[in-house]
């Protein structure tokens, strides 16, 4: 379940970092306390009684097919109005006598507000055949209200170079993967990503109508993957090791619009401090070359990384960014986090250099919903803009 609202430049940076560093300690606070006070107004047994009604059980039974749990709740933003959203949470083994294969997980979530904005998405994690193959699977299927500024830090800048549309977005990536040696897998895959800009503003700069696509773009291409995994738990991982070079090829011929490169280079790691805390860091790019279109340059902030930024508001041909995040489980299902980051941007590898890196900083509430399967609420912080995040599993 993806929510989140960004107020892009409402303050200056140095004018408000007092503010907002107030704001995340209070948050802090208030997600330490949680468990206490939920505590004190209903015991646990009642409240995982309650849970359980939802398929939110903290024990997994895998003979019992997919476990599916319920997580419904309301939400208002200024963006998306008044609205309710669902996540759907299914854990599960193809093969039940798999003893060697992490748990498969399935999340499909959706939301609808007042606006008229909605939006429905899917990820799935399988395993099969003790661990020989996975498929990967992610989709995502968006109505929502935006804006573009345009490519490159100079017109991110200028909030007065905005063009409010609506986004009207459909994407699907699935991705077969197969072990050659331990840890070690090969994946091919496929990228569709369909984008219209709908219910352009006459009275702002036409900014999308000036790009060689114009307001309708569709991409189509091939991926193929190398990556080293020695995760315990793909959606939550307490140790191990994740590189991932992913190659995608864009053309005509697989039914793009225009024909481009995309490489996506990362690399995290996870590393248990004690029974209960984690610290965990990443560090990833996507270099882009070609005849790259407006709706495909890489973005700098979402609701993975680069938390706190508008999201849509920096892009560019090249990205970078890299975060280090402490996670802590605290009494019973609570838990919270803290995590700090970088990233950067550029119209070529080389202008990656300039030096001008934004920032990131942040605090987060977590509620294990599934084993080890989190409900996650996150305040980022960045560079004159902070938002909130509500997803389901961890940003990493």
């Amino acid at each position: 379940m993806r929510f989140h609202f960004v107020g892009p430049d409402f303050f200056h940076w140095r004018a408000s970092l007092l503010s907002t560093l107030r704001g995340g300690i209070l948050f802090w606070i208030t997600c330490s306390f949680i468990g206490q006070v939920q505590a004190q107004a209903l015991s646990r047994e009642k409240i995982d009684g309650w849970l359980k009604t939802l398929g939110a059980s903290d024990k997994f039974d895998a003979a019992k097919g997919i476990d599916w749990g319920v997580m419904p709740g309301p939400f208002y933003t200024p963006e998306l109005g008044l609205g309710i959203g669902t996540a759907v949470v299914g854990m599960y083994r193809p093969d039940p006598s798999d003893t060697v294969s992490q748990n498969s997980t399935l999340t499909l979530s959706g939301y609808a507000s007042s606006t008229g904005a909605f939006g429905v998405s899917v990820k799935n994690y399988a395993f099969f055949a003790e661990d020989r193959w996975r498929v990967f699977l992610e989709g995502s299927l968006a109505n929502t209200p935006t804006y573009y500024w345009g490519q490159g830090f100079a017109a991110a800048d200028d909030d007065g170079n905005k063009e409010k549309y609506t986004a009207q977005v459909l994407t699907l990536r699935p991705t077969l993967y197969r072990q050659l040696v331990d840890n070690v897998y090969l994946g091919i895959g496929w990228s569709l990503a369909a984008q219209n800009a709908d219910r352009l503003d006459q009275n702002d700069l036409p900014k999308i109508e000036s790009t060689p696509q114009g307001p309708s773009v569709f991409s189509s291409g091939v991926s193929i993957d190398l990556s080293w995994d020695d995760r315990d738990f793909v959606p939550n991982p307490r140790k191990g090791q994740y590189a991932n070079l992913r190659y995608t090829y864009y053309a005509p011929g697989l039914g793009s619009d225009t024909r481009f490169d995309e490489f996506h280079l990362h690399y995290s790691r996870y590393q248990a401090l004690s029974e209960k805390s984690v610290l965990a860091w990443e560090a990833d790019g996507v270099l882009t070359q070609g005849d790259v279109p407006w709706s495909m340059l890489p973005l700098l902030g979402s609701d993975e990384r680069m938390r706190g930024y508008y999201q849509g508001r920096y892009r560019d041909k090249n990205v970078v960014s890299t975060q280090l995040e402490y996670r802590r489980q605290l009494t019973w299902r609570h838990g919270i986090v803290a995590w700090v980051g970088a990233g950067t941007m550029g119209p070529s590898v080389d202008e990656l250099n300039n030096g001008r890196w934004l920032p990131t900083a942040g605090v987060g509430y977590r509620f294990e919903f599934k084993p080890r399967v989190n409900i996650r609420l996150d305040y980022g912080i960045g560079k004159g803009s902070s938002g909130f995040y509500f997803q389901v599993g961890e940003a990493f």
